[in-house]
């Protein structure tokens, strides 16, 4: 999961995604970042943390880090926020890249649709709650996804 910083959108996405693996038995690794560095080591914005809080997911001890070229050969899947992380993404991958194993995370939901998870940083709680609701739809539909596809 990654986003601009790694404090807002992506934490929430690796909690919401690790809580649903988990409930459903699957044996994935689950992990954020963020194509900026701004906030390296830092835990998620308090908002974040909050609204995940109050949905029964703790994401206090996740630590911001900077999305690296190695990472496109450590994971199977990339999902990013929005096309600006998307090219972002590929930019830092240099040589790395690989189309086929990053995709705009609300086209699991909405196909083809390259919708972006709107960033709420510089907005009120109510946009977090919004933002949480968006990523927990889809996170779900990921799930279906690939639990089905992998039995």
């Amino acid at each position: 999961m990654v986003c601009l910083g790694n404090i807002c959108r992506s934490p929430l996405a690796e909690g919401i995604l690790q809580q649903k693996v988990k409930g459903a038995g699957l044996d994935w690794k689950v992990d954020s970042a963020g194509t900026g560095n701004y906030h390296t080591g830092e835990a998620p914005h308090h908002s974040s943390q909050k609204v995940a809080k109050l949905n029964g997911i703790d994401i206090s001890l996740q630590k911001c880090r900077q999305f690296l070229a190695e990472d496109m050969l450590r994971f199977d899947k990339i999902y990013v926020m929005d096309s600006d992380n998307y090219n972002e993404v590929k930019r830092i991958s240099g040589k790395l890249w690989d189309e086929k194993k990053t995709a705009l995370l609300m086209n699991e939901q909405y196909p083809g649709q390259n919708m972006n998870v709107p960033d709420p940083w510089y907005g009120t709680e109510k946009d977090f709650h919004l933002v949480f609701d968006m990523l927990d739809k889809v996170c779900a539909a990921v799930i279906k996804k690939y639990s089905t596809q992998h039995g």
